[in-house]
């Protein structure tokens, strides 16, 4: 990676800036949750170490007025972090003012301090998402010139606390997290071992047109599941039932399988219901048409055996959108199965783009099998899509 990290700054006696990604499910104050503090303390523990002052910044929800307010208080992250380092954190509430400037001046070497919910200075005219020049300026003035982003999370997002204070402090650099997100998911795009091959699932095609035409060009084979199937499907003249589908996107499915030369992998078979909730009927489709009255909710047992076979041999894989609805126990076969044909392959990198299918990985009990499952869904697309992270570029060159 062509950025300074961590590594490369002296942080002894500093007050060192860090935003972090600490937006965790809360549940009546409880977090429900704890993946992404858990993913910060490398980083968090380095400075610690070097004799660095922590001054941590995170957004927390999305806060639009007072009223949003309400459950969206980092104090709990605060607590939960505390325990985890098994040393004091200082929690003020505040995210500006005479309060939090003199705890921050009243910390010590290997000391640690978390500002309030960054996104509490939306309510008045969205500051932080908005990338205020001032308040990028003041958090900014909190520090001694050095700011540690390892937020890969919101890294896609020009902030005032990453874009902003990275434009007013002597070195901005990266942390372990997004030094790590950024070798996995880039690298393995723009020079893989191969065969290199994609798998894209979820719901909507318009959510992955850049991502599909960008792996087109870098993959080997581009694999699709999920609920965009039937957008594929239908543009071939294919009937679908009532699955999910884009009627607005069927031209644009038509030019991607054109363009594709046999790249694009689809279903030949899926597990429909004749309802999405409630259902009273089960059952695998002979072919890929879905019958009348039912709809697509998963792979099918035919499709399960066909991408085990294109997925055989592959040396870097890079996964994005579950095959099917895999909340729901009668759904979940085909991310399971895609899940088992990954992690067989002898010596693959395997690495999950966030989201939905960090939460199958997770909660089907798949995490310690893969290479690397990123912290950010936004983030990893815009990076499987080739764009230029705002959080990234704006990190000091080497």
């Amino acid at each position: 990676m062509a950025k300074l990290t961590v590594k490369d700054v002296e942080l002894t006696g500093k007050k060192v800036l860090v935003r972090v990604d600490f937006n965790v499910p809360l549940k009546d104050g409880v977090i429900t949750n704890d993946n992404r503090i858990t993913a910060a303390l490398p980083t968090i523990n380095y400075i610690l170490e070097q004799g660095g002052r922590a001054i941590l910044f995170s957004h927390l929800g999305r806060v639009k007025e007072a009223a949003d307010k309400a459950g969206k208080s980092l104090a709990p992250v605060a607590k939960a972090l505390s325990e985890k380092l098994g040393k004091a954190v200082v929690f003020t509430g505040t995210t500006r003012g005479a309060e939090l400037e003199a705890a921050i001046d009243a910390l010590k070497d290997g000391e640690i301090l978390l500002v309030e919910n960054t996104r509490f200075e939306d309510i008045d005219g969205k500051k932080e998402s908005k990338n205020d020049p001032e308040l990028g300026k003041y958090w900014a003035s909190l520090g001694d010139g050095i700011f540690v982003n390892d937020a890969f999370g919101t890294a896609h997002r020009a902030h005032a606390s990453n874009v902003g204070i990275s434009a007013n402090v002597d070195k901005a650099v990266a942390g372990f997290l997004l030094e790590n997100e950024i070798a996995y998911i880039q690298e393995a795009v723009e020079a893989p071992v191969r065969p290199f091959v994609a798998i894209l699932g979820g719901s909507k095609v318009s959510d992955k047109i850049g991502v599909i035409e960008n792996l087109l060009s870098k993959a080997d084979k581009v694999i699709i599941g999920g609920g965009m199937t039937y957008t594929f499907l239908k543009a071939q003249g294919i009937e679908i039932g009532d699955s999910l589908v884009e009627a607005d996107k069927l031209d644009i499915a038509k030019e991607l399988l054109a363009k594709a030369d046999g790249k694009l992998i689809l279903p030949v078979d899926s597990k429909e219901a004749n309802a999405f909730a409630g259902y009273t009927e089960i059952k695998d489709t002979d072919g890929d048409a879905i019958d009348p009255g039912f709809l697509g909710l998963d792979i099918g047992p035919k499709s399960i055996a066909k991408f085990d076979a294109e997925l055989t041999g592959a040396k870097t894989v890079v996964w994005n959108g579950p095959m099917g609805v895999f909340e729901n126990p009668d759904f979940q076969a085909g991310t399971i199965g895609v899940m088992d044909s990954i992690v067989k392959q002898p010596g693959v990198k395997s690495i999950i783009g966030g989201g939905d299918s960090a939460a199958a990985a997770i909660n089907l009990g798949y995490a310690e099998k893969f290479s690397w499952i990123s912290t950010g869904g936004g983030a990893s697309m815009e990076l499987l899509e080739g764009k230029v992270l705002p959080g990234l570029a704006s990190l000091t060159e080497k």
